[in-house]
């Protein structure tokens, strides 16, 4: 299945996208979602990669992301059984959720039972009530998930060794029929709370909600919205589009393919990021100083290019 800017029909993406940029114009939202500046620069895997990968690597100049497929404690079986890795628009959705609920409440422990359900109307994660227990198996994977970041930070090389969840309870329904393993409690870890305490970047909902049909399009949101406004007015950055293929199109084997669902995807952003100064052309992407998407804590961490 390609990665595509949306799944809905293209008039029907349009609406939603022009809807939901004119609610991204308000200065400060009330409740700000925010990825870690490495999530920003690196990717989860757009689709399943199959039950059978268990690692996943990402690098981008100066940052570099590994995630391992966990296990979770089976009752049923009095052992371990393997969970898959997470994948597609869900998890990513699902991070800036619990970033956003341990930085609000200056807190590790985020009780999901709580706020899950809320969030998931917000983004429109499941907007039939028909996909919830997608969202609850990806949340999961998620929590299962020991993932590696690793940055350079004014100089310095930082590497985070520790799951981005330390601990969590599994709920297990007791209907066969509804087995679907989530978590109703979720701690941080001490060493990834901190780090996101440092490097954590604003997104706002409304994008995010409107963008929520494609993990491009949310990873390219993050990335500009951490990169832009780091450029030094009137020195803008080129990027030639074997590097954009490289961060954004791992599962394109033409770069003209990467190219066409990129240029849609980025008019897609560009939608929700209005103050986003970016050109593409024939060589590759433009990237000119910008305002953030919205103002607030943001990541500071040197890279190239």
């Amino acid at each position: 299945m390609d990665e595509t800017p949306m799944r809905s029909t293209r008039d029907e993406r349009l609406i939603r996208l022009l809807d939901a940029g004119e609610l991204t114009t308000d200065r400060d939202p009330r409740d700000k979602l925010y990825s870690h500046s490495v999530f920003a620069q690196t990717s989860l895997p757009y689709r399943n990669p199959g039950d059978d990968v268990r690692v996943w690597t990402r690098s981008n100049g100066q940052i570099g992301l590994r995630v391992e497929a966990g296990t979770a404690w089976s009752p049923d079986k009095g052992d371990f059984v393997q969970i898959g890795l997470p994948y597609g628009p869900k998890p990513r959705l699902l991070l800036a959720y619990l970033n956003a609920e341990a930085l609000k409440q200056q807190s590790a422990v985020i009780e999901v039972e709580r706020s899950l359900t809320a969030f998931v109307k917000a983004v429109r994660l499941d907007p039939k009530g028909r996909n919830i227990n997608a969202v609850k198996e990806q949340l999961t994977r998620l929590s299962a998930s020991t993932i590696r970041l690793g940055m350079t930070a004014e100089g310095e090389a930082v590497m985070i060794k520790s799951d981005i969840v330390s601990s969590f309870s599994l709920w297990w329904p007791k209907d066969e029929r509804q087995r679907v393993l989530w978590p109703s409690m979720i701690r941080l870890s001490p060493e990834y709370f901190e780090s996101l305490q440092r490097h954590a970047v604003p997104l706002h909902p409304h994008a995010l909600a409107a963008l929520a049909g494609s993990a491009m399009a949310l990873d390219v949101y993050a990335w500009l919205a951490q990169r832009l406004h780091r450029i030094e007015q009137g020195k803008p950055t080129f990027i030639p589009w074997t590097a954009l293929q490289g961060q954004f199109g791992g599962c394109y084997e033409r770069v003209r393919d990467f190219r066409r669902v990129f240029m849609q995807t980025v008019q897609d952003v560009q939608s929700q990021y209005r103050a986003a100064k970016v050109e593409l052309d024939g060589r590759g992407m433009t990237l000119r100083h910008s305002a953030p998407p919205i103002q607030g804590r943001t990541a500071i961490i040197a890279r190239r290019g």
